[in-house]
């Protein structure tokens, strides 16, 4: 059974500037500029990197102009030996392509024509000191968060036992007071009463506001900083969503007694495991919640407790109807 959870707003992102690219990442990326800053206005229009090996053989039939240009060890070493207006030709078809940016890996040495041509089209260069790989795998990671479609949600995402909750139902229901609970078992919080979502490749990923994290507020106690009650193990800064518990008020049906049925609801178009779970007066909502987390570890790792149960049963029906006869 499908439920749609509702996406209040879900935010796309078309594109970033390379500025904003720059100045979060500069440090992570171990980049800095060597050019005029005229071009740090261009915008980056894809998640994803190109080497231009064949635009500087010549081939530019499928040129991924559109995306950030990373010019490693193999690109610098093909481009010495390119000489006079072929040289430059290749250059000026690379720069002159609505390039976002060039990015120079390994901390090599920039021509000074290089540095012309990028300035003549107002391309930023910037110098990393990273390896090729390595920053082609930090940048790729970096521009997938960057790009990746979000959407906040009025919930509770807790990390049991490695398990990532989202907590979700009617304001006032008990999911602070449940993730309090929770942090106190052992468990850390990752967000409370506003869960920021991102789908990335297909996993989604949630995460606090800036000004919430780490915090949680309880009805009666005010404002509770969970690193300083119980240590920084108390806190996650971000974490994929695998099951999402719905608290609702009223009683189940005999089917979800059982738990044989499998529900799931969609957030940014991606299926997650979804449990309605009743809040009642006298029930021990934390305790219930760690054991549903762990019943989602051991059903992803192939026991499903609800099916064994439900085989033994049918095996004692047939028994006795055998035995009957």
């Amino acid at each position: 059974m499908e439920a749609r959870m509702k996406d209040p707003i879900v935010r796309k992102v078309e594109y970033i500037s390379v500025a904003r690219f720059y100045e979060s990442h500069r440090q992570t990326l171990e980049m800095q500029l060597i050019n005029s800053p005229l071009g740090m206005s261009r915008q980056i229009m894809q998640p994803a990197l190109n080497r231009p090996g064949l635009a500087l053989a010549g081939y530019f039939g499928y040129f991924a102009h559109e995306r950030i240009q990373v010019f490693g060890a193999a690109e610098m070493a093909f481009l010495s030996s390119l000489q006079g207006p072929e040289r430059d030709t290749r250059l000026q078809r690379i720069f002159s392509d609505d390039t976002p940016c060039l990015i120079v890996t390994r901390g090599a040495d920039v021509p000074d024509d290089v540095i012309a041509m990028a300035d003549r089209y107002s391309v930023s260069i910037l110098r990393s000191s990273l390896p090729t790989m390595k920053f082609v795998n930090r940048a790729t990671i970096i521009l997938e968060n960057e790009f990746a479609d979000s959407t906040t949600l009025h919930a509770c995402m807790v990390d049991v036992r490695g398990v990532g909750v989202l907590l979700t139902g009617k304001g006032g229901i008990g999911k602070s007071e449940i993730s309090l609970g929770l942090v106190e078992r052992g468990a850390a919080l990752v967000a409370d009463d506003m869960v920021r979502v991102r789908n990335i490749s297909g996993e989604l990923i949630a995460t606090a506001p800036k000004l919430s994290s780490g915090f949680i507020e309880i009805r009666g106690l005010g404002i509770i900083n969970v690193t300083n009650l119980f240590g920084l193990k108390a806190y996650c800064r971000e974490k994929k969503i695998n099951l999402v518990i719905n608290l609702t008020n009223g009683e189940m049906s005999e089917m979800e007694r059982l738990g044989l049925e499998r529900k799931v609801t969609t957030i940014l178009g991606v299926e997650v495991d979804r449990l309605n779970l009743p809040v009642a007066p006298g029930r021990d909502m934390t305790r219930l919640v760690e054991v549903a987390a762990l019943g989602h570890y051991l059903r992803e790792s192939g026991y499903d407790m609800a099916g064994e149960f439900n085989r033994r049963l049918h095996q004692e029906i047939r028994l006795r109807s055998q035995n009957n006869k």
